[in-house]
């Protein structure tokens, strides 16, 4: 075996930026100097007046910037670019024809490339560490060592392989393991973890992109039973477990049996509050939500020719976008952590968005801007569980940082269009992904109006 290759850094300084840390209240610290040593970590942050910048350093001068910690996209799928697809796909035949044919050698590597090129979109957008939540195969792990070992440059990869299914239930047989009792779910769950994932996904209920029948979308699926023991088999190793779940008894169901997460949500309730705030058998003692606006809102707007949905798809969804949105507003006023996942691949979630899930925050759920860029950055590395190696601007943390036109806070716009990234250490000095003008002002053009 050969051992991982670790290229050394060539050290620099970005000097005299703003500083937007990521804080709650929106902080900033004016003409400020970050130093990155040759292992990729913050090695000295503060006045650039009183900061020294070792000899040989590189210095990058950025009077008239800012710099802030990358963004962190906590809900990610790479087998899909966000462009409306076929529903045809979505159904169980369509679905068991990409089985064969994405399983296969030939496949797997179509989809190792595909993977490839929106983990390449992501990081060139300014998103610095991701999670999948449901992955064909294993390819995501596959680019977690690649970018790890210092062959390619990425961002920080938390993959889950693929999530876990009842059989025939949300997800299944694309992007799924079916288990059918609690021992089945144990051994899916194992099956996961050899092969390497370091988060875990459930569908708790349906789900609406592979919607068949009305009201199928939010329909619990997996008991508590079963949920259970895939918590336990992933809490055994340290491993975080994120569940689908869009309507309140599939959302009580997951946190009953201890899911860390809850992707989507629903409206909460007094019992559902007290429930994320103090859940005993997580990780950490409490459950968190990544509300995932940028997937559903887009059907509340738009029609099922523009989405490519039918209209079974297209009535399960609309509920389950306003009920998210309201989810979402209801845990921020409560003080439930809210991260930020995008759910990537569905239609109209680009890979290049992430930063919409912050102005939707904002825009829809009460965030303030410090606020969801607080979530976009210091809360998703605390929900996805890397907040003691990236998330905010601290000597000795990874220098996962972007160089931006103007303070997030002032205008989450800016992180639109990066004007540098780093990826722990690694530079991207004119960061560039292609975009679709079409998808693009017609989320503008959405987004302006009132839900």
């Amino acid at each position: 075996m050969s051992l991982p290759h670790h290229p050394t850094i060539e050290p620099f300084a970005i000097e005299h930026a703003t500083l937007a840390t990521g804080d709650e209240d929106g902080r900033s610290i004016p003409d400020s100097t970050v130093v990155v040593d040759e292992v990729g970590r913050i090695e000295a942050i503060g006045p650039s007046a009183s900061v020294s910048v070792p000899s040989g350093y590189h210095r990058l001068d950025a009077t008239g910037k800012v710099v802030s910690p990358g963004m962190i996209n906590g809900h990610i799928h790479t087998n899909s670019k966000g462009l409306p697809g076929n529903p045809k796909n979505q159904t169980p035949a369509g679905q068991r024809r990409l089985v064969r044919l994405l399983r296969s050698l030939p496949g797997q590597i179509f989809m190792y490339f595909n993977s490839k090129s929106n983990i390449e979109t992501m990081l060139n957008s300014g998103v610095t560490t991701v999670r999948s939540v449901g992955d064909i195969g294993y390819e995501l792990t596959w680019l977690r060592d690649e970018i790890r070992d210092g062959i390619l440059v990425g961002p920080r990869i938390i993959p889950a392989g693929p999530m876990m299914s009842i059989p025939d239930g949300h997800g299944a047989p694309l992007s799924a393991l079916e288990s059918a009792t609690p021992e089945e779910s144990r051994h899916t769950t194992a099956v996961n973890i050899a092969h390497g994932v370091r988060a875990i996904k459930i569908a708790a209920t349906g789900g609406v992109t592979d919607s068949q029948v009305p009201g199928e979308a939010g329909t619990p699926q997996m008991s508590i039973e079963q949920m259970r023991a895939i918590c336990e088999t992933a809490h055994e190793v340290g491993i975080i477990v994120a569940a689908h779940a869009q309507s309140r008894q599939g959302v009580y169901n997951a946190l009953k049996a201890g899911v860390d997460t809850i992707e989507h949500g629903c409206p909460l309730d007094d019992e559902l509050i007290g429930m994320f705030l103090d859940n005993p058998l997580t990780l950490r003692g409490y459950s968190a939500l990544e509300p995932t606006l940028s997937a559903g809102l887009p059907t509340a707007f738009l029609t099922k020719e523009t989405l490519h949905m039918t209209e079974i798809q297209l009535d399960n969804s609309i509920p389950i976008a306003k009920g998210v949105v309201v989810g979402a507003r209801n845990a921020h006023k409560a003080g439930i952590k809210v991260g930020v996942g995008t759910d990537t691949g569905v239609p109209y979630s680009m890979a290049y968005g992430t930063w919409r899930e912050m102005d939707l925050l904002h825009r829809y759920s009460g965030f303030t801007t410090a606020e969801a860029f607080h979530a976009g950055t210091q809360v998703t590395a605390e929900i996805i569980g890397v907040s003691d190696i990236t998330g905010s601007l601290e000597v000795g943390k990874s220098a996962d940082l972007l160089v931006l036109a103007e303070n997030p806070v002032d205008n989450l716009r800016t992180l639109e269009h990066p004007l540098m990234v780093v990826a722990a250490g690694h530079p991207i000095f004119r960061p560039s992904v292609k975009r679709y003008p079409e998808i693009e002002s017609t989320l503008d053009m959405i987004y302006s109006k009132p839900l």
